[in-house]
């Protein structure tokens, strides 16, 4: 009975130490919370202080030190027979033993003195160590901040380069040498992409480029925290590239709407952004914002495949026309070009081709009639080395007398009838509905490679007989879908085109698009062959556009198939084949013939020459090319 009596006390007596509560039996529903103690207190205060960084951890160190230092120096003071009587003069002593931690072993007498100073030579050489790797851990955690791409950047009036792709280190090397142009400035790259790969990938196309820095800076282009990090609303340009792969639309509609999110509505930057599909376009531009130049880069490309169709050797000039070596396009707007006229002002250019004008609201008018009055806020569209450097000719005082020059009049062609043509296309991509259609415009009939009678070799269409036609346009193979070399299909086709010409003799002009530009020395093309890189040009194009706005409106009628475009005009049209004359003169019988003269190019050279010297002269040949501004 005492065992049981004993166990059933426990049980009895429980009640009375449960608190009373809402609970059944009198217990409380909630368990009781235990307030952190003292210790709990000063643990958490202390974690909180240690993760703030290496300033606290080094403070933490000195702190320990000292609580440790300071007693054991008390200690070698007091037992000293030698210290000072005074209690100041004690502190004194002590503080100059702390002082002089590092002194191992430098203690001599009873062996508690000797032990202390070893202890403090421990200490100190804990304490040494320990600030040694904190020290070094800190460095090591900023470089490798550097490396991953994540600090920011001050920098102001640079131009912004948002997302990657094939066309980025292009359109990094031209912005690099538009920057060159003046000498200063920056170019910064974000892309959720490692940045000593964006290094790398973009050196090799990087020029020779002095003060002109450029800065990689890896982040989601979508994140406007990553965009804050490079600093957009300080920026010259933004310009925002569609990714490589699906969903390309998508990811830029999104960094624009995180851009406009970072930057502001009324924040005056400049925006080129590019996207893939036309179906995209109008949901892009209302994510750009109002004043924001959204580019169709697919209608681009085959506006561009178009043109070289329309007019056979114009892809190098197209190439020199919009990179930043050499001449280019400019927008003049000079005090005093109100009130004048159109063709005063371009025959009178020293050192530059006049174009055409930009009205004050930013529309375009290329090539018009020489007798147009520029209006206040015009400007002059010039293609010249330097806007800075071009020369402006003074408004005259007096009737501008006849131009005369030592060319004779142009011979008078009778007026033909075109023929229709016809154009072979082989292969097939996204772009080739925009193709054939813009064939069509310009009266050019397109045939698909897999209609009619072919034989297939290796996987590629070749028609039987291409002499048939009056051009070949071969396509790339589409990109992704388990096509990782859009380029192989282009590069087997030109090698059966060139074969056939070669045992044929007879040579048909081709027109190739080509995705990657190292396959360009690869290509086995013919003299009569057009190597269009598209995806080179398009970034051209839009660093072209991110320095200058109102050329989106210029290049868009410079490569239309109708209209005034660029265009291939044999010499012989303008000055009789065997004269000697200066470009001035064939510019001016260009002018009087309805056209713009912007260079020309040699008989037995494959490179333009755009822009060159007025008043140098040289012998016209019949194989001679002179490059004109003017209607199809």
């Amino acid at each position: 009975m005492r065992k049981e009596r004993e166990f059933t006390v426990p049980s009895q007596r429980a009640p009375r130490r449960a608190r009373p509560g809402p609970g059944p039996a009198g217990r409380s529903a909630k368990p009781s919370r235990a307030r952190p103690g003292v210790r709990d207190r000063a643990r958490y205060w202390v974690d909180r202080t240690v993760v703030r960084g290496v300033p606290a951890l080094v403070a933490w160190l000195a702190l320990a030190c000292l609580s440790l230092v300071a007693p054991a120096s008390a200690l070698l003071v007091w037992t000293d027979d030698a210290s000072p009587d005074t209690l100041r003069g004690k502190a004194a002593t002590v503080w100059r033993t702390v002082g002089q931690t590092l002194r191992l072993g430098g203690e001599v007498g009873p062996p508690l003195r000797i032990a202390l100073s070893v202890f403090l030579a421990l200490v100190s050489l804990l304490y040494v160590s320990t600030l040694v790797g904190l020290v070094t851990t800190a460095i090591t955690d900023r470089l490798a901040e550097l490396e991953r791409g994540q600090t920011t950047v001050v920098e102001r009036g640079h131009t912004l380069v948002l997302g990657w792709s094939e066309q980025t280190p292009t359109l990094v090397a031209e912005l690099l040498a538009a920057h060159a142009q003046r000498r200063a400035g920056a170019v910064v790259v974000l892309a959720d992409r490692d940045k000593a790969e964006m290094e790398r990938e973009a050196r090799d196309a990087l020029p020779s480029r002095g003060r002109i820095r450029l800065l990689c800076r890896r982040g989601r282009p979508t994140d406007p925290a990553a965009l804050a990090r490079v600093t957009p609303a300080a920026a010259e340009a933004v310009v925002v590239l569609p990714p490589d792969g699906p969903g390309a639309d998508a990811q830029v509609i999104r960094t624009l709407l995180a851009l406009r999110a970072a930057v502001g509505e009324g924040c005056p930057v400049r925006i080129v952004a590019g996207v893939r599909d036309g179906a995209h376009l109008p949901t892009a531009r209302l994510a750009a914002g109002p004043g924001a130049v959204v580019l169709d880069i697919d209608d681009l490309a085959a506006r561009l495949l178009v043109q070289c169709v329309l007019e056979p050797g114009i892809a190098l000039v197209l190439e020199d026309l919009l990179d930043f070596a050499g001449a280019e396009l400019h927008t003049l707007h000079r005090p005093g070009l109100a009130g004048r006229r159109y063709g005063e002002l371009a025959a009178a250019c020293p050192d530059s081709c006049a174009v055409g004008i930009v009205r004050a609201d930013g529309t375009p008018h290329l090539n018009p009639p020489p007798d147009t009055e520029l209006t206040p806020g015009d400007g002059l569209v010039v293609l010249a080395e330097d806007h800075r450097a071009t020369v402006l000719p003074a408004a005259p005082t007096a009737p501008a007398a006849p131009v005369t020059t030592a060319v004779g009049p142009a011979p008078v062609r009778p007026a033909t009838v075109p023929a229709l043509r016809r154009a072979l296309l082989l292969g097939w991509n996204g772009r080739g509905e925009r193709v054939v259609a813009g064939l069509a415009r310009g009266g050019v009939v397109a045939v698909r490679g897999d209609e009619g009678a072919f034989m297939v070799r290796e996987g590629v269409g070749v028609a039987a007989e291409p002499e048939a036609y009056d051009h070949v346009v071969v396509l790339a193979g589409p990109g992704g879908d388990g096509q990782p070399d859009p380029d192989g299909r282009t590069l087997v086709a030109l090698l059966h085109l060139r074969a056939r010409e070669r045992r044929t003799g007879r040579a048909v002009p081709v027109v190739a698009e080509l995705t990657d530009a190292r396959n360009r020395p690869l290509a086995p093309a013919a003299r009569r062959t057009d190597l269009l890189v598209t995806g080179r040009l398009t970034a051209l194009l839009l660093a072209q556009v991110s320095q200058n706005g109102h050329l989106a409106a210029a290049f868009d009628e410079l490569f239309a198939p109708t209209g005034h475009g660029v265009r291939l005009r044999p010499a012989r049209d303008f000055v009789p084949p065997g004269t000697e004359a200066p470009f001035a003169d064939l510019a001016a019988a260009a002018a009087r013939r309805g056209v713009a003269a912007l260079g020309y190019r040699p008989r037995d050279a494959a490179l333009p020459r755009l822009n060159p010297p007025k008043a140098v002269s040289r012998t016209w040949s019949a194989g001679d090319v002179l490059i004109v501004v003017g209607p199809a």
